[in-house]
């Protein structure tokens, strides 16, 4: 099926940075069980701060924030204090399982689910803007759509990709990773150009990308790419295009 020009790429810009506010913004509260005689609440974010109260075994806690390793909770008796990271892998949740949580956020990386984020860049010198999601099946193992839209003086194109990616080293915070995907490519010249005979063409794509991305803080990753493209068009040699992209991802 060709490859139409109906959608809004404004309305996918709010969608894009709603979600990216949404994802990053929100964290629901974790209560745990303590099952171990006891852990020791701290009246700071360090060892060096004085224990100010000993949560029992059995007790119910609630985790408000983190620090680093060091996580604020409060007790049902609404006594507040900070515990480090190894104590409180020694509750378990209301389902009896144990409670693992993360310092930093990067630990967090592997259980991801889902990236989604948006890549600006030139598309043969020409200004293009990338919307991608991405579905993460294995730590190295990725598969996903984009759609971009380029911009230029004499006309504007339109392409979406379905592809795959590999990430060599999953567990390093800066990581490079090879794709490969297929597609389609629209290209609609200007107004003034249809006139004089150019008229929109809808070809298939392939293409090929290197790329690095970075993990940056909590739930962002900055993501840089290259892209080697090839339409298939009636003439005997295939269209090459050449793209580079910058951007951020989000994961959830």
């Amino acid at each position: 099926m060709a490859f139409q020009n109906p959608f809004n790429f404004r309305c996918l810009l709010l969608v894009c940075m709603w979600l990216c506010t949404t994802s990053a913004l929100s964290e629901e509260l974790i209560q745990a069980k303590i099952v171990e005689p006891y852990i020791e609440m701290h009246s700071g974010p360090a060892g060096g701060y004085p224990v100010i109260h000993v949560a029992a075994k059995g007790e119910w806690i609630t985790v408000l924030k983190r620090r680093t390793s060091w996580f604020k909770i409060i007790t049902a008796d609404e006594i507040q204090g900070w515990v480090k990271q190894d104590d409180l892998h020694l509750t378990e949740s209301s389902q009896g399982q144990p409670v693992k949580l993360f310092d930093g956020f990067f630990a967090s990386f592997s259980e991801r689910d889902i990236e989604f984020g948006m890549l600006g860049g030139s598309f043969e010198g020409i200004p293009s803007l990338t919307i991608f999601a991405d579905w993460v099946a294995t730590d190295n193992i990725s598969a996903g759509v984009s759609v971009t839209q380029a911009l230029g003086d004499l006309s504007e194109s339109q392409y979406f990709l379905v592809k795959a990616q590999h990430t060599t080293f999953p567990e390093w915070r800066l990581s490079p990773y090879i794709s490969l995907g297929v597609g389609q490519i629209r290209t609609q010249p200007k107004a003034n150009l249809v006139q004089s005979g150019d008229e929109a063409r809808t070809s298939d794509l392939y293409a090929v990308g290197l790329g690095v991305r970075y993990y940056l803080a909590k739930n962002f990753l900055v993501k840089l790419e290259y892209n080697n493209l090839q339409a298939l068009t009636s003439r005997d040699e295939n269209e090459e295009i050449e793209e580079w992209k910058l951007g951020f991802a989000v994961y959830f």
